[in-house]
């Protein structure tokens, strides 16, 4: 028999024992996470599970698989319900608004039957960051397209679990919702496929990036937007010659320019309200890696958990039910494919030339491919960038990332700040031998690098580290092991059907 505290934890011999889940769903990215004593124990995409893209449900797989760890003392969502329907209202979503059936205790009743607790969204995605980092206080910075009404948010962060926020702009001010827009109007999915956005801007000129701002934002507050955004775009975008796609290029290339600009001014604006000196950089907008690379520039202490997004809003919530900072040992976190690292066989095929794939170990906890669902290949192939898109069925101009051995970084990139580790692909550096790697270099000179070290990946390590030992190169090429469209590969019969039907083989 087991006893409970007055907060709802077990508690066995006088020792309080306490297991949290965090979720996320009902919006984009479905997600769960269990914080089990402290430690993250679990975090899981429903995607992975259910293959359909950016699923905003939870599933019976990712539940069975969280109840590994054990029954939940508290279940936590990750936003406030009501206040998000309130917000809808104001913004004339009222079909959203007056669906009942999309309430979480509503929901959750079809799929988990628990009582919940509730946080804000703003507030899952400061203590996603703030509870995972490696810091004891830090000033905590949130932009993303919408939350409940907030957009972007400044908190101060003490450890081990006090967050206070100091400043907030609400909708409709959201370099989010902005981006997500532009990203709609040259033709590409929102929610999605901001990345590709980013990918075009390096091909594309910015050209209208002064009117851009000058037409979206006002004079008196650099974050503030004067107009409705879709309907402002729409205008103003009649008005442009539409006559190839290089248009698409230029505009991607201004509204990169712009956002750049404008989160450069929100850390300005955030050291006016904190002193601290690490800052935790969180929400949708910080998968920008080309504008992080910006920040890193100014400050190399900066910490970005590695699923920034929404679906990483699932830690945030259990971490703040569980009420401090959590032990994140990496995001290896999801479904487990049993078996030791593929080392030998998969080196051996990478010598002879191929494009592979490795499903190995627990499946990465967010957007990135971090060498347990990769495809890899050798980074000096002239031909292995065209090859990897055609397999992936990407557009040709989307760049690879190179995956390096962390000691052997400065030798071939240039990265910002001079930070020596990167092991989450959250920023862009130069390569310093670029006419070497030609499968890893975009066309404005960048790599996204992933460093990888013993500690945080000891098979992925061991796997580059052979390769290295046989041809002097410290590096792969490095991309997640699905086609466009479709989730990573989470489990061996998924790995199975990839193998099959696109030809490559996955070692495990």
């Amino acid at each position: 028999m087991d006893y409970r505290s007055t907060n709802g934890s077990k508690i066995y011999g006088g020792e309080c024992k306490m297991i949290v889940w965090g979720i996320c769903a009902l919006g984009h990215d479905g997600s769960l996470s269990v914080v089990k004593d402290g430690e993250v124990v679990f975090a899981a995409h429903t995607e992975r599970y259910t293959r359909i893209k950016n699923d905003a449900n939870l599933c019976p797989e990712i539940i069975k698989e969280a109840l590994e760890y054990g029954e939940p003392d508290k279940v936590v969502w990750h936003e406030r319900p009501w206040q998000k329907k309130r917000r809808q209202l104001y913004s004339g979503q009222f079909n959203e608004a007056f669906a009942i059936g999309n309430l979480p205790s509503q929901y959750m009743k079809t799929v988990f039957k628990t009582k919940l607790e509730y946080v804000s969204h703003h507030k899952s995605h400061a203590a996603a960051g703030a509870f995972t980092s490696p810091y004891e206080s830090a000033c905590v910075i949130v932009a993303d397209a919408i939350g409940e009404f907030d957009t972007i948010s400044i908190w101060d962060y003490v450890a081990p679990g006090k967050l206070t926020r100091l400043k907030t702009y609400k909708y409709p001010d959201s370099l989010g919702l902005l981006y997500s827009a532009f990203t709609q109007r040259v033709g590409l999915k929102p929610n999605e496929e901001e990345y590709i956005l980013m990918g075009m801007a390096a091909y594309g000129e910015p050209k209208y990036a002064e009117q851009i701002e000058k037409e979206f934002f006002d004079t008196r507050d650099p974050l503030k937007l004067k107009q409705n955004v879709h309907a402002g775009i729409e205008e103003w975008m009649c008005h442009m010659p539409l006559l190839d796609h290089q248009f698409s290029y230029d505009v991607a290339a201004s509204i990169q320019q712009v956002i750049e600009k404008k989160i450069l001014e929100l850390f300005e604006i955030a050291k006016s309200y904190s002193s601290k000196k690490n800052i935790v950089w969180m929400g949708g907008v910080a998968l920008n890696c080309v504008a992080n690379s910006l920040l890193l520039r100014k400050n190399p202490n900066i910490w970005i958990m590695p699923n920034p997004g929404d679906a990483g809003n699932s830690l945030g919530a259990a971490a703040l039910g569980y009420g401090s900072k959590v032990n994140w040992k990496g995001p290896f976190l999801g479904t487990n494919i049993e078996g030791d690292y593929p080392v030998d066989s998969a080196c051996e095929a990478l010598m002879n030339g191929d494009i592979i794939g490795v499903a190995s170990g627990r499946a990465e906890f967010g957007p990135r491919a971090l060498g347990n669902r990769s495809l890899l290949a050798d980074p000096r192939g002239g031909q292995i960038k065209d090859r990897m898109n055609e397999i992936k069925k990407r557009q040709k101009f989307r760049p690879f990332a190179p995956a390096i051995l962390e000691e052997h970084v400065h030798e071939y990139f240039t990265m910002p700040g001079g930070i020596t580790e990167s092991p989450y692909m959250q920023a862009v550096a130069i390569c310093r031998k670029p006419h070497e790697f030609p499968a890893i270099i975009h066309a404005d000179g960048t790599s996204r690098v992933q460093t990888v070290t013993q500690k945080e990946s000891p098979g992925f390590y061991k796997l580059i580290k052979k390769f290295y030992d046989q041809t002097g190169c410290p590096m792969l090429v490095n991309t997640s092991l699905n086609i466009k469209g479709e989730p990573l590969v989470n489990t061996r019969a998924h790995a199975d059907a990839f193998e099959q039907k696109h030809n490559i083989k996955v070692y495990s």
